[in-house]
């Protein structure tokens, strides 16, 4: 994986091991976010989540959270996952938090194998975007990451290598890092013990945007019509300006192989994974522009009547 960089924005990640902390002079200390442990299984509440999420976000300290997953089943990570979401609407809900919310999944204590332990991750995030309309990111250490498949390699990576210098080793799913935990032994103001550092791969005004983008579900949904080769052929969405249409449609208009996997919710064209997937009311819709345009296609849009327009390759 990468190295470190210099200018990369840095934070910390705590709970209740932590104590009181003085926010003011943690953000004094080129502290830029910070990600708070707000619960862990079914039942647990870190005691200092509510404080420390009102304080750092007053601070002015980029504000995540956090769940530690415990669950040795499916249907225990979906009873997580709600639990989760049940204790974020202490402090607002999701949309009170300026980074994604983080699923820690850095132990194996039921012994599961990694076929099972990757389908229990999944149904966690899967439940989660599914309660709380965000994307989440996966935390775990450099080994254990060795256990999740590629069903997970669209989610951005938090990863734990104690080291200033030596990067954290590709696995199979990822080959970088988005979030590096690089120490369990950190110094900062305000933080009277040690504390996780962390380095996110870009500047601060970078993660101010970043993940806003890449992990929230779209806000404006609005519906427009699909024409192939000057015939109508159905019904478009535009998801805050992008113009998406059914897998299927697009698929046999261009004489494509597609595929939806419905227990891991991933849609497949030709073979490929598609990573702008939109799924409403049981069916997948990818975004248009950049598959047509892939495979040769020419796509035009009329803003004024929103017709999106289909030209596969080899029509006039």
């Amino acid at each position: 994986m990468q190295a470190r960089k210099k200018g990369n924005a840095q934070g910390i990640d705590v709970s209740r091991y932590q104590g009181k902390i003085d926010w003011k002079a943690v953000k004094a200390d080129g502290i830029s976010f910070a990600f708070i442990k707000a619960s862990q299984g079914q039942r647990y509440v870190d005691p200092t989540f509510i404080t420390n999420a009102k304080e750092a976000k007053k601070a002015g300290v980029l504000l995540g959270a956090y769940h530690f997953l415990d669950a040795t089943s499916v249907e225990a990570a979906k009873a997580e996952a709600r639990h989760f979401a049940e204790v974020l609407e202490q402090v607002g809900g999701r949309k009170s938090l300026d980074l994604p919310l983080v699923m820690d999944y850095e132990n194996n204590p039921g012994n599961l194998s990694k076929t099972l332990i990757s389908a229990v991750a999944l149904s966690f995030l899967l439940e989660l975007e599914r309660l709380t309309g965000r994307k989440a990111i996966i935390y775990t250490g450099n080994a254990f990451a060795a256990n999740f498949n590629a069903s997970l390699g669209g989610y951005p990576l938090w990863i734990a290598r104690y080291s200033e210098t030596h990067v954290p080793s590709d696995t199979v799913t990822w080959k970088r890092w988005d979030i590096w935990q690089y120490s369990d032994s950190g110094k900062v103001k305000g933080i009277a013990g040690n504390v996780d550092l962390n380095e996110f791969d870009g500047t601060v005004n970078e993660l101010r945007g970043c993940f806003t983008k890449r992990s929230e579900q779209p806000e404006t949904v609005a519906p427009g019509s699909f024409v192939i080769n000057g015939k109508q052929a159905g019904k478009t969405l535009l998801f805050d300006g992008r113009t998406y249409v059914p897998l299927r449609m697009l698929a046999n208009a261009m004489g494509l192989s597609y595929h939806w996997d419905n227990a891991y919710k991933e849609a497949y064209l030709n073979g490929a994974k598609l990573q702008m997937v939109q799924l409403v009311q049981g069916t997948a819709y990818v975004q248009l522009k950049p598959i047509a345009e892939a495979y040769g296609a020419v796509v035009s849009w009329d803003s004024k009547n929103k017709i999106a327009s289909l030209k596969t390759k080899g029509e006039k």
